[in-house]
């Protein structure tokens, strides 16, 4: 099996020529404060900033006071730059802390990113953006009039093998894309009590977590915005999801004819990418976790590219946005996109599957 190189695959990974990158070295790294010490934090986030080259772990917000000694022990935080949820305000006197990520319960999102940019700093929303369109509008408009960059916590925008599939796309040496199939989920039984089945907290089930990897998928798989949307909900367990949508699948159409399937699920464990043009397709398969990726073409040809964090890249992406105005690989209409097409998800299923006209343009799409 032959694998995907050359110019087109170094494009996908962001390489810089050598002078840029030399010159990029000697620049300042943004100090990051994560707020919110769940899991992502713990085990995704805080490693990678151990090795993003353009930021660095600076502060943390936590709700929980053990949490303040355990993550200054273990990562050299000074006092200064750790907050709790009630002074978290007083972070805009903190010349540290350049960038403030919310990965919070989404219930939380608009909150603490609005708090964010009124103390003057940027902000990356983990995803969703929050639970509901008006609430992405409210942190837009907050950003902007603060006058802070904002970016979506949508790793998968960052890595190589997206971007592989962007290009495929974009210079179509196989055709036009006339179908898409997205796939993300994972079984989750362990924890009942866990928040994102709080529908409180967490805005929704497996739609708002997972499936908007999926709707992501559909999107730049086809380069386009859907045109409209039918969907379905699925549920084999009601006492465990008592309160969020367990599996929904959704239907797009796109501008020029294309169609596409996705599905998402917190019962099922599901990793794909497929897209199909008129002489040929793509796969990714696993698609949407943290890697190692793994894709192939119809030629017969691998996808491959060597495995980095996606969440070092991400972070590293948006720094660069910050420092040198590059481009932003997932700003905040992207995201409130997302939402546009959940609600209107939600809509369908509600009214029996009824499909729902969707006006979106190009709202969101980086290529």
């Amino acid at each position: 099996m032959k694998t995907i190189k050359g110019v087109g695959a170094m494009a996908a990974m962001g390489v810089l020529p050598m002078s840029n990158l030399a010159c990029q070295s000697q620049g300042r790294k943004l100090g990051v404060a994560l707020v919110g010490m769940g899991s992502y934090s713990t085990y995704q986030l805080a490693p990678a900033l151990q090795d993003t080259q353009h930021c660095y772990l600076a502060g943390v917000v936590t709700g929980t006071p053990a949490k303040e000694k355990e993550w200054a022990d273990k990562y050299g935080i000074p006092s200064a730059n750790i907050y709790n949820y009630e002074n978290f305000d007083a972070i805009a006197d903190n010349k540290d802390i350049d960038v403030v990520y919310v990965v919070l319960p989404n219930a939380m999102h608009a909150e603490f990113c609005i708090r964010a940019a009124k103390a003057g700093k940027h902000v990356i929303c983990e995803k969703p953006m929050a639970i509901s369109v008006k609430e992405c509008d409210d942190i837009i408009n907050a950003c902007n009039e603060a006058g802070v960059k904002l970016g979506v916590g949508y790793r998968l925008q960052s890595e190589p093998y997206t971007n592989e599939i962007k290009r495929i796309v974009r210079e179509k040496p196989f055709g036009e894309v006339r179908y898409v199939s997205a796939e993300a989920g994972y079984r989750s039984r362990s924890n009942p009590d866990q928040w994102r089945l709080d529908k409180a907290l967490a805005g929704g089930g497996a739609l708002l977590n997972m499936g908007v990897y999926a709707i992501q998928g559909a999107i730049y798989g086809t380069g386009q915005n859907p045109i409209s949307v039918s969907a379905q909900e699925f549920s084999t367990d009601p006492e465990y999801f008592k309160d969020t949508d367990e599996s929904i699948s959704a239907q797009f159409k796109f501008p020029n004819g294309a169609t596409g399937n996705i599905f998402t699920s917190h019962s099922a464990n599901v990793n794909r990418h497929y897209s199909a043009f008129d002489n040929g397709w793509l796969e990714l398969n696993p698609a949407n976790n943290y890697g190692p990726l793994s894709g192939r073409l119809s030629t017969g040809e691998e996808i491959k590219f060597p495995h980095e964090s996606q969440q070092k890249l991400q972070m590293d992406d948006f720094a660069l946005h910050v420092l040198e105005n590059a481009p932003n690989k997932a700003p905040g209409e992207m995201g409130k996109r997302d939402m546009i097409i959940c609600e209107a998800i939600y809509q369908s299923i509600a009214e029996g599957g009824r499909t729902i006209d969707l006006d979106l343009g190009r709202m969101g799409i980086v290529d």
